[in-house]
């Protein structure tokens, strides 16, 4: 059953790379890392009941898991290239369902993986509470990634398209009201984010630091302050947030699930100021733009201002994947 189920992934994410010297099907892939090219390497793992509800569509799921660990990629600054896929499927249920279930997973991972040019060069499958990790591969240039490290003191924090949107879909799954277009658009970008791969590409060079937004602006945000030995100052008012988050939610509420909500998996960065319009013309030509929300400033830590010019304590702190 275990060899059909990776034939059934295999047939459905097939991708020719003349990198990949050997996929799946042996032991381990063999692959050729472009001369000149470093290679980037990320993994993330999903669990039910963690990282997505229980209802969660298969091919939902598919994209979803690959989408987090792309969006790793984007923050350094790398070009994808392969994938490796773990996927750990609950025991009982028959065969056709758990055949349709792999069939969905698959269409939903590929649909995602073949504009990227992504192979899926291996990976294993094996049974337990429903749970999917990913581990990814990419390029760059040596030198070029983009870290978390090199924030300074007068550079600009900017971010790509739209936050809190993730959030405020799950809040709608689990408490009702989950109807309608504005609705369908919010749990969309819960279930299906955008890894900005382009625009991280766009970064190299630019960015004095870079990371995507997985856990919560102001957490994720605080990772680049610790790494770079700075502070930053966000303006909430300048939080980019959807009409469709501002339509189902009043102001307080769509400026909480923005800065501590999470999931959205767009890119946090700060570049010098001098440069940030041009960051910003560049980013809206790629058709996710970016908005500069606050400044990186001497200290520590992140604070945030209200719209009354006053210092808040935001409702929420982050995601934490370890919390009860």
């Amino acid at each position: 059953m275990e060899f059909r189920l990776i034939d059934r992934i295999r047939e459905r994410t097939a991708q020719g790379r003349d990198d990949v010297r050997l996929g799946i099907g042996d032991d381990a892939a063999l692959l050729a890392v472009p001369e000149g090219q470093e290679l980037a390497v990320a993994i993330d793992t999903m669990v039910e009941g963690v990282h997505f509800l229980r209802d969660t569509a298969p091919a939902d799921l598919g994209w979803k898991a690959l989408a987090v660990n792309l969006s790793d990629l984007a923050a350094m600054g790398a070009t994808p290239a392969w994938a490796l896929l773990a996927l750990t499927m609950p025991r009982g249920g028959d065969a056709q369902a758990r055949q349709r279930f792999v069939d969905e997973f698959a269409e939903g991972f590929a649909r995602l993986a073949q504009p990227h040019r992504l192979a899926l060069v291996g990976g294993d499958t094996t049974s337990g509470p429903l749970a999917v990790s990913v581990a990814v591969h990419g390029f760059v240039p040596p030198g070029k990634a983009l870290r978390r490290a090199g924030a300074k003191p007068g550079d600009v924090v900017m971010v790509t398209g739209t936050l809190g949107d993730a959030a405020a879909g799950l809040h709608l799954l689990q408490h009702g009201g989950a109807d309608g277009m504005l609705a369908d658009y919010l749990v969309e970008r819960l279930q299906r984010p955008t890894p900005r791969v382009a625009a991280g590409l766009a970064l190299r060079e630019r960015a004095s630091a870079c990371l995507d937004v997985s856990d919560g602006l102001v957490a994720d945000l605080g990772h680049i302050c610790t790494a770079s030995g700075v502070g930053a100052e966000i303006e909430s008012a300048l939080l980019p947030r959807s009409s469709a988050l501002l339509g189902l939610f009043d102001d307080g509420s769509a400026r909480d699930f923005a800065l501590g909500g999470g999931d959205d998996y767009e890119l946090c960065f700060t570049v010098p100021a001098a440069r940030a319009a041009e960051v910003q013309a560049d980013l809206a030509r790629l058709g996710c733009g970016a908005a500069r929300i606050g400044r990186i400033v001497e200290g520590e830590g992140v604070r945030v201002r209200g719209e009354d010019g006053a210092w808040l304590e935001p409702a929420r702190q982050g995601w934490d994947h370890f919390a009860a």
